[in-house]
């Protein structure tokens, strides 16, 4: 590759982790070509860590990062090291994939990394390749790969060569579950790899590679995605609440007390060089959360009680209550000092006192709410829903959720949906979204924006 191309290649990688959510500043993109150009651009593992160190502020974004690097920086062209040994067998019959799952299951209980690089490079080229695709779809499929091999039912293999090495049952199981999912994810790589060389690195980091943890949509996340999310709910928290109380001292000062301006002017022959200020009277709201907790829309609404539930010394008061057509308080949960884990678990157990029949119906749970919990909306209270607003085609009780946000200092309403999919199907966003201000919220960084302006 030229100068001019390495330079091309750089400028679009940068632009690359922008649009994946990564914050990378034209200073930081600075700093990155003065370390490369100290290091040997031949050696790509040096290559890597530079960009790394001088790119990445969080461990969150760096499974994005490296899936990027790969991309625009990749190991290998084409099938690579295994061209030649592909090349010279049957690329997939029964007998290649009895012969291959063999050598995987070596490799996976020895933990041999090298050979696991060479084997998925192998694996995607023999059992991944789609030809003969229409245009605009690719040749390569790692879950077509994956789902032919099967490395998951490996496991038990795995795990007895594991015991006999002397490792304890759990433990076993443990680093066997983690050598699949590593192995699982070089798979992915080496796909992404082939469709970029395929399309352009540009169209993979547009739609294959995943967003950072905090850019993540709630309702695409997977079951370890979740966990990340939880881990960053508190962070998250944190500096959310340390901005709040600095802006919240820096405008603690209320309007000038001319008066006192004036008195204190006298001992300096009547020039105001001091202005007084009138005390400011702090103001904290009652805060009121309602939750659809049905479905895909449960972990949204699940996080945001959560980053509530840290945030809760910013409000006089917190009541909490989910809903799918009934609807249940769960403002216990919210101890102080208690654990994330168990609230989670406690908010996931109480679904079902939120449904009397399992179909969401916003219209019932507003009337509901309006005839049990009228007592919790007030002159001081803020009202926030949380919910994609899919009524099953049901009665809307417009009439309740007026009653709700006339009763209330404000109201807001968060939706974990995309903008462009409000009132599609049996979306009402529209008309719901005419009474209550509703805001588009699918990620934690919306959701920590959204938390800030409210505050």
């Amino acid at each position: 590759m030229t100068a001019s191309g390495l330079v091309e290649r750089h400028v679009a990688f940068l632009e690359a982790l922008r649009g994946a959510g990564l914050s990378v500043s034209l200073a930081e993109g600075l700093d990155a070509v003065a370390a490369l150009s100290a290091l040997p651009w031949d050696q790509r593992e040096t290559v890597h860590a530079a960009y790394a160190a001088t790119l990445v502020k969080k461990q969150s974004q760096r499974p994005t990062f490296d899936a990027l690097f790969d991309v625009y920086f990749p190991r290998l062209v084409g099938e690579g090291a295994a061209r030649e040994e592909t090349d010279e067998t049957v690329r997939d019959n029964g007998q290649a994939l009895g012969e291959f799952r063999e050598r995987l299951a070596e490799a996976l209980a020895a933990g041999d990394q090298q050979a696991l690089l060479r084997l998925a490079v192998e694996m995607v080229g023999r059992f991944g390749a789609m030809p003969g695709r229409g245009p605009g779809l690719s040749s390569w499929s790692a879950y077509t790969a994956l789902q032919r091999v099967s490395p998951a039912e490996l496991t038990e293999r795995i795990v007895q060569s594991l015991l006999a090495e002397g490792r304890s049952e759990e433990e076993a199981a443990r680093v066997a579950g983690r050598r699949i999912g590593s192995f699982t994810r070089q798979v992915e790589d080496d796909a992404r790899r082939r469709i970029a060389e395929e399309k352009g690195p540009d169209h993979v980091a547009d739609v294959a590679v995943r967003p950072t943890i905090d850019r993540l949509d709630f309702t695409a996340a997977r079951k370890s995605d979740l966990e990340e999310m939880r881990r960053e709910i508190y962070p998250l928290a944190r500096r959310l609440a340390t901005r709040l109380t600095q802006e919240h001292h820096s405008r603690r000062r209320g309007p000038l007390d001319f008066r006192r301006t004036v008195r204190a002017s006298i001992s300096t022959g009547g020039v105001p060089l001091v202005t007084h200020q009138r005390p400011k009277r702090p103001h904290r709201s009652e805060l009121v959360v309602l939750c659809d907790v049905s479905g895909s829309v449960a972990s949204f609404a699940q996080f945001t009680l959560l980053l509530v539930f840290a945030l809760r010394d910013q409000f006089q008061k917190v009541r909490a209550f989910t809903f799918i057509d009934h609807v249940h308080e769960v403002t216990e949960n919210f101890t102080p000092g208690a654990d994330a884990a168990d609230v989670m678990a406690e908010l996931a157990a109480s679904t079902a006192h939120a449904a009397l029949w399992g179909r969401t119906n916003y219209g019932r749970a507003f009337t509901k709410f309006m005839e049990q919990h009228a007592d919790a909306l007030g002159p001081k209270s803020s009202l926030l829903i949380l919910g994609d607003a899919r009524s099953n085609y049901s009665d809307l009780a417009l009439d309740s959720l007026r009653a709700m946000e006339r009763d209330t200092r404000h109201a807001w309403w968060l939706n974990p949906e995309a903008r462009r999919h409000w009132d599609t199907g049996d979306s009402v966003a529209g008309r719901y979204g005419e009474i209550v201000p509703m805001v588009e919220c699918r990620n934690l960084t919306q959701l920590g924006e959204f938390v800030h302006d409210i505050l």
